[in-house]
């Protein structure tokens, strides 16, 4: 993986990693990187996220979700070059109703 600085600005930067399965933030301060855990203490968060008729669940809330609401949940994305952009857009128009 490369390495890429933006400016020399001051004051911290921030870098996320967006998996496939989980997820990471991590601050650059002091020259060294810190990962920042999430709201459970976890420095992972499950890339998983999923829609209620009222609420909304994000990582280890969300982990469940699948096999309560599979229709209003995201989960195991791909990185396939095939991955269809148009099942995309109408997936994405499906959560928004």
């Amino acid at each position: 993986m490369e390495m890429v600085m933006a400016s020399t600005g001051e004051g911290p930067a921030i870098g996320i990693d967006l998996g496939t399965t989980y997820s990471c933030v991590a601050v650059w301060r002091d020259g060294r990187a810190e990962v920042i855990a999430n709201d459970q203490g976890n420095r992972l968060t499950p890339s998983c996220v999923g829609f209620g008729k009222i609420d909304r669940f994000v990582g280890d809330a969300a982990v469940n979700q699948p096999a309560l609401n599979p229709a209003n949940t995201i989960f195991d994305t791909t990185t396939d070059a095939n991955f269809s952009t148009e099942a995309n857009k109408l997936c994405m128009h499906d959560l928004s109703d």
